[in-house]
C-alpha cells in the first residue's frame, strides 16, 4: 500500500504538534503557570510520577493534576526543563511518545540555595481532539536525581 505525498505531509504534521506540546508543557512548568498547562492534557488524563520504582502520585482529571503540580513545584523558585530526544508512533488519532528530559529545580533549604537536578523519562499517550493533540497518559519517571547547594557566581 502507498502513501500519499498529503498522508506524509499530515504525518510530519502531527510529529511537529506533538513535539510542540511536550516543549510546551516544559516552558509552562518553568514559568510555574500550572492552569495553562492543564489544557495540554485531556479533562480525564492520568499521570503516574514515579521516583525509581516507587509511585510518588497517581492523578486523574485536569483539576488533580493541577493542584498535585502546584503543591510539587511550591518548594522551589526556579525550574529548567531541557528536553531531549522524542520518539513519536501515530496511528490515526492517537499516538505515544516516549521522551527524556534533564528538569533541574532550584530551591532554599536552610538558608542555602540547592539545585536537585534529575533525568527524566516520559512516556505519553496522546488524543486528537478538535484537531489538537492533548495529552491523555503520561507516566514520569524519575530515574536519577543529584542534589547539591549552588555556589554563587563571582
Amino acid at each position: 500500500m502507498s502513501i500519499t505525498l498529503e498522508q506524509r505531509i499530515q504525518h510530519l504534521e502531527d510529529q511537529a504538534a506533538i513535539k510542540r506540546v511536550v516543549d510546551t508543557f516544559s516552558n509552562l512548568a518553568d514559568v510555574k503557570d500550572i492552569a495553562s498547562q492543564m489544557y495540554l492534557f485531556t479533562e480525564d488524563a492520568t499521570v503516574n510520577t514515579y521516583f525509581g520504582d516507587t509511585l510518588f502520585a497517581s492523578m486523574k482529571g485536569r483539576e488533580e493534576i493541577g493542584k498535585v503540580f502546584s503543591s510539587f513545584i511550591a518548594s522551589f523558585e526556579t525550574m529548567y526543563h531541557m528536553n531531549g530526544q522524542c520518539t513519536i508512533e501515530i496511528d490515526g488519532d492517537h499516538a505515544t511518545s516516549t521522551h527524556y528530559c534533564l528538569v533541574f529545580l532550584v530551591g532554599e533549604a536552610n538558608g542555602k540555595k540547592f539545585n536537585n537536578s534529575n533525568g527524566v523519562i516520559y512516556q505519553d499517550e496522546y488524543v486528537r481532539r478538535d484537531g489538537t493533540w492533548l495529552i491523555a497518559s503520561r507516566t514520569a519517571r524519575f530515574t536519577w536525581r543529584d542534589v547539591g547547594e549552588l555556589v554563587a557566581p563571582n
